[in-house]
């Protein structure tokens, strides 16, 4: 059986010092980086140090991330990098398809393309590249340990295209190209996993070792709890790929104006979504971006058309939040819990029975500087002490 040669063995020793300068960065810095746009410009830089005429290079990823497929940066000589997220829709394969990569990940081999010899229809990308002046191009697979993959290309507008010599340099370096790009990606997938599911500050509290039952953070913060009225009644005929169409449809109505307005959803729950706005130095602009908030996520339940129709309740509250692990043994829930975090969401059901879209605790009132309308105290299933709750104009 022949072994396949090490390229970095065949290299002439100017080249295999630029590679092990190359590999020793790549492996070192670049791999605990907080810019991965550098990585791929430094790594483009080495690599011309050399003489390898590389004049566009790209590291496209694939993704664990709710709304795009990949993630893809590129950098072309005298104009730097540039990034750019790859959608999530009914298209996205299709342009993978037509691309070299999905021959590269089938094969596991390189596609080395000479340029003026290949037919326009061989690739999607092949046209363009010939009208960019492009020669010769390179894509070179990269498998990666959590089950996502990923490529490199290459690509030099020289008459005489890459040498082999090039082309060893680049076989040679790829290797530690490929375990940089892996770590990287992994730790963007491991944040972005994390807060898809969690949200933004239990992720960053989770990875910064925050993973011990028992475990509590408390914030000040304005509370937003949101309850979708009758969702049993509505969803008792409805298949489960009709009950969670709906649901979506209710979190698109209500989750983009809380972040919009500064806010973070913590959990959804069901029918139910909390959220909460961070106190900063402003108590009653913390509020208000609440009540923004609150107000847009009702006026697109308002003016939605599709069918069925739903109603939502809205809970205005300011207090403490509370962050904690609770469970058992090796299995834990990163959860949100307290007194106001339970008064808000008892306000929210009081939507329903006080037929009310928009409901603010007595606290929360008085914080915002708000004018509302008393519903005098109710008591609050759970809480010892009756609730002075306030109803909300749904217009500023």
């Amino acid at each position: 059986m022949t072994q396949t040669p090490d390229p970095m063995l065949q290299l002439p020793p100017d080249r295999l010092q630029g590679a092990l300068r190359l590999i020793s960065y790549l492996l070192g810095e670049g791999r605990s980086a907080a810019d991965p746009d550098q990585v791929l410009e430094k790594m483009c830089r080495l690599i011309r140090a050399v003489g390898v005429p590389l004049q566009r290079a790209a590291s496209i990823v694939q993704l664990l991330h709710a709304e795009a497929v990949a993630s893809a940066r590129f950098w072309e000589h005298g104009q730097g990098t540039r990034s750019e997220l790859f959608p999530f829709n009914e298209d996205s394969g299709d342009g993978y398809a037509r691309s070299p990569a999905a021959d590269v990940h089938k094969t596991g081999e390189w596609v080395i393309l000479w340029l003026p010899d290949t037919p326009d229809d061989r690739y999607g990308i092949v046209p363009d590249l010939k009208a960019e002046g492009y020669t010769h191009y390179i894509m070179a697979p990269v498998f990666m340990g959590i089950g996502t993959a990923g490529i490199f290309s290459f690509a030099t507008q020289s008459p005489e295209g890459f040498s082999d010599e090039d082309i060893r340099f680049l076989r040679a370096v790829l290797p530690a190209l490929a375990a940089c790009q892996e770590v990287l990606s992994t730790a963007r997938t491991m944040r972005e996993v994390l807060r898809i599911y969690v949200g933004e500050e239990p992720q960053r509290r989770i990875l910064s070792g925050d993973v011990h039952r028992g475990e509590v953070m408390r914030i000040r913060s304005a509370i937003l709890f949101a309850d979708m009225r009758r969702f049993t009644e509505l969803t008792a005929g409805m298949s489960a790929e009709q009950a969670t169409g709906l649901l979506n449809a209710y979190y698109d109505c209500i989750v983009p104006p809380v972040e919009a307005a500064g806010g973070e959803v913590l959990k959804l729950i069901g029918d139910g979504i909390l959220a909460v706005f961070r106190v900063g130095d402003d108590w009653a602009q913390t509020c208000s971006q609440a009540l923004t908030a609150a107000r847009e996520g009702l006026a697109r339940v308002a003016a939605r058309s599709a069918q069925p129709k739903f109603d939502v309740g809205i809970a205005l509250h300011f207090g403490e939040v509370a962050f904690g692990n609770v469970g058992s043994g090796m299995r834990l829930d990163y959860t949100v819990i307290g007194r106001d975090v339970n008064l808000a969401a008892r306000v929210a059901e009081l939507c329903g029975t006080k037929d009310e879209p928009l409901l603010v605790s007595s606290e929360f009132r008085q914080r915002a500087g708000l004018e509302g309308r008393s519903l005098g105290k109710q008591s609050l299933k759970g809480l010892q002490t009756p609730e002075e709750v306030f109803a909300v104009s749904l217009s500023p």
